[in-house]
Formats: C-alpha cells, sequence, structure tokens
C-alpha cells in the first residue's frame, strides 16, 4: 500500500479523540457554577457532569457525589449519558477494525482490498462516533447558553460552559478528521485498484509462430523422405 502515512495519522486521530470522547463522558465539568452578580467573593463553585455533581468550597477540599437515581435524572441527562457511552463504544470497535486492516497486521490474510474496506468502515465509524458525541456537547451548551439569558431564572441556577464541552467539540473534530482520512484511503486505494486490474475480457489465443513455422519444416521434410 502506498498511503501507509495517511492510514496511521487516521488511526492515531482516532485513538486520540476515542480518549478525548471517553474523557468528556468521565468529567464533570459539563455544567459550571456562573459568577455574574456584583459580589466578587466567591464561596463555592459547582460542577455538574453526566455522572456525578461537585462542589469545592473555600478551604475545603473538593467533595464529589455520584447521581443517586437513574430514573429521577431530567430526561436531557439520560439522552446524554446514553448517547456518550454509545459514542465511547463506536469509538473502540472503529479502532479495532483499523487495526485489523492495517497491513502489517495479518488478521485478514494479505487482501489489500479486504483491508482498505476494513479502513474504510473504521473511517465511518469515527465519524459516526463524533456525531453521536456532537449531539449532547451542543445540546447542553444551547440548554446552559439558554438559561444564561433567561431572566426568569435566579442567578445562583445560572450555569456556564463547562471544560468538558469544549473537549468533546475538540474530539469531535479529531475523529472527523481521522476518519475523513481513512475514508479517503478507502477511496484511493479502490481507485489503485481498478486501474491496475482493468476489466477482464476474453483473451484471444496466443499463437507462437516460431513453433509454426518448425511444424512447417519438419512436414515438408518428412514428405520428401
Amino acid at each position: 500500500m502506498a498511503f501507509d502515512p495517511l492510514q496511521t495519522a487516521g488511526l492515531a486521530l482516532g485513538f486520540f479523540g476515542m480518549v478525548g470522547t471517553l474523557a468528556t463522558a468521565l468529567l464533570p465539568q459539563w455544567r459550571v457554577s456562573a459568577f455574574v452578580g456584583s459580589n466578587i467573593i466567591v464561596f463555592e463553585r459547582v460542577w455538574e457532569g453526566l455522572w456525578m455533581n461537585c462542589i469545592r468550597q473555600v478551604k475545603v477540599r473538593l467533595q464529589c457525589k455520584f447521581y443517586n437515581s437513574l430514573l429521577a435524572l431530567p430526561p436531557d441527562l439520560e439522552a446524554a449519558r446514553a448517547l456518550m457511552c454509545v459514542a465511547v463504544a463506536l469509538c473502540l470497535i472503529a479502532l479495532l477494525i483499523g487495526i485489523c486492516g492495517m497491513r502489517k497486521i495479518q488478521c485478514t490474510g494479505a487482501n489489500e482490498r479486504v483491508k482498505a474496506y476494513l479502513l474504510g468502515t473504521s473511517g465511518a465509524l469515527f465519524i459516526l462516533t463524533g456525531i453521536f458525541v456532537l449531539i449532547p456537547v451542543s445540546w447542553t451548551a444551547n440548554t446552559i447558553i439558554r438559561d444564561f439569558y433567561n431572566p426568569a431564572i435566579h442567578i445562583g441556577q445560572k450555569r456556564e460552559l463547562g471544560a468538558a464541552l469544549f473537549l468533546g467539540w475538540a474530539s469531535t473534530a479529531v475523529l472527523f478528521i481521522g476518519g475523513g482520512l481513512l475514508c479517503g484511503f478507502c477511496c484511493c486505494n479502490r481507485k489503485k485498484q481498478k486501474h491496475r486490474y482493468p476489466a477482464a475480457g476474453r483473451p484471444a489465443p496466443h499463437t507462437d509462430k516460431g513453433q509454426q513455422n518448425r511444424t512447417v519444416l519438419s512436414k515438408t521434410s518428412t514428405s520428401y523422405v
């Protein structure tokens, strides 16, 4: 394969995207407390994530607590948790399929076409994973911004965008780029295979002129004996 750097870069970006997706799902900094009042003295800072919420008070270490009941969570939080779990699983499957499609891995033999299809499938799954990450991250950010500018919500209940959301957007971009590289490698390899192996027709019978001449000479020489 002449595009080894392309597939290596795609799988490397897919791996970093998987790490970012897992970190986005686990970090509690999806929603952080907003300080919009005139009082500059901050007594506590609140972090809210998909699995837990954390509170850091003055001169007190960080205290985190997992959510008690799954059924008591808001529907948007439940949907975000489900989408992030699916995204992590898809990213892991895509990475394993991409590794099987590498040139030096002999899981599928030495068939370049099969390896190219495996890498293309891996790229498509990476792109699908990016979509699954983008939906809950953007949905949560839209909710935070809407509530922040809503005058009916108390100042103490308003939240700002946390670091996990920005990490989720960065992971989505990395997954899109890595998946695009792998899909591009698959398309380039298919075009290369078409140029290398054209459509085969019925070959014309090959005749050896030298052998025919020797046959004629042998017949004429035996006719005079």
